[in-house]
Order: structure tokens, then C-alpha cells, then sequence
């Protein structure tokens, strides 16, 4: 029976997390070791004072002696500051050991959050990865670590008075365990009456961090459009959703430290009933019954209030059980193990019978098959949601094909190693993502490594020296969170000129152009043209105009490849969808 016992607590999630803990805390074992064994005189000192009343009152009040009367004094202040300082380092190194511990694991889930693959992300908001890959951790480190000190210290604590119970009256003592054993039961419920709740409260938490995050990122919309009753009401249900969350947890658990209350007060009456007998009967000493007392009052009052405390422990439990299951994860899309270095294309792309999904049963490419050549420019062209986008994201494998094969240089994607798949693509999105730091350094993020003589060129290239030039502090100014300081002409071609610096063979130009104004789009398209030069280039383009000296111009409608051919070809097919779109644009 025991050994069955054993199997179920290795096998158990529980065990097999701290498992997984002991990772982190290796390199600071000694620390938390020694945090650990702290707490033992900690507890263990508890029972002095309790102790001590015995001689006390037995000889100082009942005999009158006066051998005492100093002597016990000072050792509780002595023995009380030694216990207070050996309190403050144990706190001192467990938040230590919780904040290195803290940082290793959100070390590795932000490196686990960055090669998740795009589906990842389309299935999440931003409050929901920031609960799950920061705050998580800071519940699951500083609520276990902090709650260990305050059960090792209590466990410690509790044997010596119990000892102290024992040493008084083994009779008062048995009954006093009883109880404490009774007012303990309810703990063992506390898990299952708060998982649920504690999923849905995660749930709400994030959605709070995502109102902020939407209000951060989207302040200009809501002033143009005056959507403050519209956003404050959404936030007020969403904290109203978070209050009824938060009542349901204190109707399942606040019974908890007012029942173990009830049953220790039982506990402390059926002791005080039974020690007046015991004292009129002469088989304890007044001082027996008052240490004794001491002892039960200083092991149950915290038993009181450790149902809180042990809400806090699962709380903590339940938030590495969900680190653990992202640390486990794996992203859909890797390499394989005897993946192929990609240096460089040296013939050309192929689309074969390539079919995707982003849901299930809902296909949004169907059956394409093209061949791009190496130095080709291909348009995609078509309908808004046909398809287009995710015929390029295909090629860097922020997708996989659903079936069918997507080859370069006639090797599959998927065979090919991820890393050097996509450092031989350079991207310049509609709406490109620019970081906090320099203008330096979003344009050395093509090549981490570049020379002055690297970034000048890049800097050149994408027609971006003149507005550098007229900037005090040049490439090293500053452009805010997201560039928020800039144009949208200037991030595009801070944007090119990454892509210069990286000098990838194979560019993919999503709609580069379309958020432009006219002057802006003219320098821009310069820029575009320059980084176009002998490579192998994909073009996303809703501007007809932009695309007219394309090798081929691909038509996508609703998934399907319909035409394809130079602009001049396309012009003169009858009944081409390209010559009529093209044609109402001019219109």
C-alpha cells in the first residue's frame, strides 16, 4: 500500500513541478538551504517562552521564590532577538533565492515566447501573454517561497510546542492534537474549490492588461472618435467581472479560517475544562496548566489564519502548473533534426499544389502551383482576404502549407533549417514594427554586426540621408516607443534599409507603399526600387500603378490562382479580372 502510495506522489503534477523547479534552484541551493534550516530556531523558539512559565509560576507565584525573577525575564528578550534576527535572514535570502529564481524562469519562457510561431500569437491578446509569461511566474516564486518560510517556520514551531503540550500534560496534550488535526481537515479541500475559479480569474486579470495595452496603442482613435463611454464601459465590466470572480472565491474558501477558529476555541475550552481537574486533582502544577496554556494558545493562533495562507500556497501551485505547461510547450513550427543549411537561392521558389488553413474546413489557399525563377518579380494581386499575405508568410514559415509543398531551390520548406530559411528573407510590412532605441539601431537589426560603412550605405540606398542629415543627433536620435516620433514615410524606409542591410536574396514587400501620401510614396517606391535590384522579390500590392513592371503579376481571388502574366498580357486577355481591376483604379 505505501509503495502504491509512492508511485501516485511521484507521478503526481505536483511532484513532477518541483522536479522541474529544482532547475532554478540548483545554483542557489546553498542559499535556500540555508533559508530553510533558519526557520528551525525560528519555530523551535517559540516554545521557549511557553516553557519558561512553567518555573516561573511555580516557583516565583506559588513558592515566592525570587531566583527567577531576572533570570527568565532576560532570557525571553535574549532568545527573542536572536529570533528576530534569524526572522530577518530568512526573509532576506528567500526573497533573494524567489527573485533569481523569478528571473530564470522568466528568462526561459520569454525565449519559449519568442519562437512561438504567428498562430500562436493570432489565438492570444496581450494580457493574457503578459499573466501567463510574467505575472504567473511572480505568483507561482514569491507566493511558494514566501509561504515556505511561513510553514517551515510553523511546522518547526508547532513540534516544539507540541513538545512543550506533551512535557506539561500528555492527558491536555492528546486532546489538543485532536483538535488541531479536526481545525486542519478543511485544507485538504482548498484545491478543488478554487481551480475553476482561479482559470477564470487569470482570464479576467489579462483582459484588464489588455484594456490598458488597447488604450496605450489606440489613444488616437479613441480621441477621434470619442470612444471614452464606449471604453470605460468595457473596462467597467470587465472589473465588474473580476469582483463577481473574487466574491465566488471568498464564498468557497472564507469559511475556512472562521470554521478552524470555531473548532480551536472548542479546542481551548475542552483544555481549560479539563486542566481545572486536572489541577484540583493534583496531577498537574498551576505552572504545568499556564505553560501548558501558553503552548496551545501560541500553536493555535496562527492555525487561525493559515487558511489565507494556504489559499496563497495553491494560488501559487496552481500558477506553476501553468508555467510549467508553457515551458513544456513546443512551437509548431521547428526544424528538424537533420534539417538542410539554406545558403543563399540559387535557381528558384516553387509553389506546388499548395493548400492552407487557418481553421479547419475553412481553406484559404486552394491548389496553388507557381514557379518563381531566381531574380523574378512576382505581384499578388486580388481581392481583399483572397489569399495574397498568406502566400508570402508561407515563405519565411510563419505558416505551414496544410498540404501540397512550398520548395526552394526544390527543397521543402519544412526540411530546410528554420534559422537560415529566414536569414536569407527580408520583410518590409505595410505597417512595420519599429523599437524603442535609435534609428541606429532598428536598421542594425538587419545586420547586428554592420560597419559605419554598411549602415551609410543602407542609409543611402533607402533615400533616407537627407532627412538623417537634418537630425541633431543623426542616426543616434531617438524615435520613441514603436517610432511614434516619426512619419509613416520615414519609418517605411527605416524599414528598407533593415532590409538593405540584411541583404537577403529573396524581399518581400507587403504592401509598402499603400499607407503613403503621394510625395512620401515617391520617395519610398525609389527606395523600393533600389532594394529590388537582384533579388528575388515577392510584392503584396493593392496600387495597381506600383506593379506594372512586375516579371509576373499572380491574381488571387478567394484562395484560387485565376491569372497570371506580365501587366501588358493581363491587359489584353478578355475578360481578365487584373484589366478590370486595373482599369477602375484609374477610374
Amino acid at each position: 500500500m505505501f509503495i502504491k502510495f509512492k508511485e501516485k506522489f511521484l507521478s503526481s503534477q505536483m511532484c513532477r513541478n518541483y522536479k522541474k523547479m529544482w532547475k532554478y534552484v540548483k545554483p542557489y541551493w546553498g542559499r535556500a538551504v540555508l533559508a530553510l534550516l533558519i526557520t528551525i530556531p525560528i519555530g523551535a523558539m517559540d516554545a521557549v517562552i511557553a516553557w519558561a512559565l512553567k518555573p516561573y509560576m511555580d516557583i516565583v507565584m506559588i513558592e515566592k521564590g525570587t531566583n527567577y525573577t531576572t533570570f527568565i525575564p532576560i532570557l525571553i528578550i535574549l532568545f527573542t532577538l536572536i529570533q528576530s534576527i534569524f526572522n530577518y535572514s530568512a526573509t532576506y535570502l528567500n526573497t533573494w533565492v524567489g527573485q533569481k529564481v523569478s528571473i530564470g524562469l522568466k528568462i526561459d519562457l520569454f525565449k519559449k515566447l519568442l519562437h512561438y510561431n504567428a498562430a500562436f500569437f493570432d489565438k492570444r491578446n496581450s494580457g493574457e501573454i503578459v499573466f501567463r509569461f510574467n505575472n504567473d511566474v511572480d505568483t507561482s516564486c514569491n507566493g511558494l517561497l514566501a509561504n515556505l518560510k511561513l510553514f517551515t517556520t510553523r511546522l518547526f514551531s508547532s513540534v516544539a510546542l507540541i513538545c512543550v503540550l506533551f512535557y506539561n500534560s500528555w492527558q491536555l496534550a492528546i486532546v489538543a492534537v485532536v483538535i488541531l488535526g479536526v481545525a486542519l481537515y478543511p485544507l485538504t479541500t482548498v484545491k478543488k474549490r478554487i481551480k475553476t475559479i482561479m482559470d477564470k480569474t487569470v482570464f479576467s486579470g489579462s483582459a484588464v492588461v489588455t484594456h490598458f495595452n488597447e488604450t496605450f496603442n489606440g489613444n488616437r482613435i479613441i480621441s477621434s472618435y470619442n470612444l471614452y463611454d464606449y471604453q470605460e464601459k468595457k473596462f467597467s465590466e470587465t472589473l465588474h467581472q473580476c469582483f463577481k470572480l473574487g466574491i465566488k472565491m471568498t464564498q468557497r474558501t472564507g469559511i475556512m479560517s472562521p470554521m478552524m477558529h470555531f473548532i480551536v476555541s472548542i479546542g481551548v475550552a475542552a483544555v481549560i475544562w479539563l486542566g481545572s481537574y486536572l489541577i484540583v486533582t493534583h496531577a498537574i502544577t498551576p505552572g504545568n496548566f499556564v505553560s501548558f496554556i501558553a503552548a496551545l494558545i501560541m500553536l493555535y493562533t496562527p492555525i487561525k489564519a493559515i487558511g489565507n495562507n494556504f489559499n496563497a500556497v495553491q494560488t501559487a501551485l496552481m500558477a506553476m502548473d501553468r508555467v510549467f505547461e508553457l515551458l513544456d510547450g513546443k512551437p509548431d513550427i521547428t526544424s528538424k533534426k537533420d534539417a538542410i543549411k539554406l545558403t543563399g537561392l540559387k535557381k528558384g521558389i516553387e509553389y506546388k499544389d499548395v493548400c492552407f488553413e487557418y481553421v479547419a474546413g475553412k481553406p484559404v489557399l486552394k491548389h496553388i502551383n507557381l514557379k518563381i525563377k531566381k531574380g523574378e518579380t512576382v505581384a499578388f494581386v486580388g481581392n481583399s482576404g483572397g489569399g495574397k499575405t498568406t502566400m508570402v508568410n508561407l515563405l519565411p514559415r510563419f505558416y505551414d502549407v496544410t498540404s501540397g509543398n512550398l520548395l526552394f531551390d526544390g527543397i521543402d520548406v519544412r526540411d530546410l533549417e528554420l534559422d537560415s530559411l529566414r536569414d536569407n528573407i527580408a520583410i518590409v510590412f505595410q505597417d512595420n514594427f519599429l523599437f524603442s532605441g535609435t534609428i541606429r539601431d532598428n536598421i542594425m537589426l538587419g545586420k547586428e554586426n554592420a560597419t559605419e560603412e554598411e549602415v551609410r550605405a543602407a542609409v543611402k540606398s533607402a533615400c533616407l540621408e537627407e532627412f538623417i542629415n537634418n537630425l541633431d543627433k543623426g542616426l543616434d536620435t531617438n524615435i520613441g516607443e514603436r517610432g511614434t516620433l516619426l512619419s509613416g514615410g520615414q519609418k517605411q524606409r527605416i524599414a528598407i534599409a533593415r532590409a538593405f542591410l540584411k541583404n537577403a536574396p529573396v524581399v518581400i514587400l507587403d504592401e509598402a507603399t499603400s499607407a503613403l501620401d503621394n510625395k512620401s510614396e515617391a520617395v519610398v517606391q525609389q527606395a523600393v526600387d533600389n532594394l529590388m535590384k537582384d533579388r528575388t522579390v515577392f510584392i503584396i500590392a493593392h496600387r495597381l500603378s506600383t506593379v506594372r513592371n512586375a516579371d509576373k503579376i499572380v491574381v488571387i481571388n478567394y484562395g484560387e490562382l485565376v491569372e497570371m502574366g506580365t501587366h501588358d498580357e493581363l491587359l489584353k486577355k478578355q475578360n481578365s479580372i487584373y484589366a478590370s481591376l486595373y482599369r477602375s483604379q484609374l477610374k
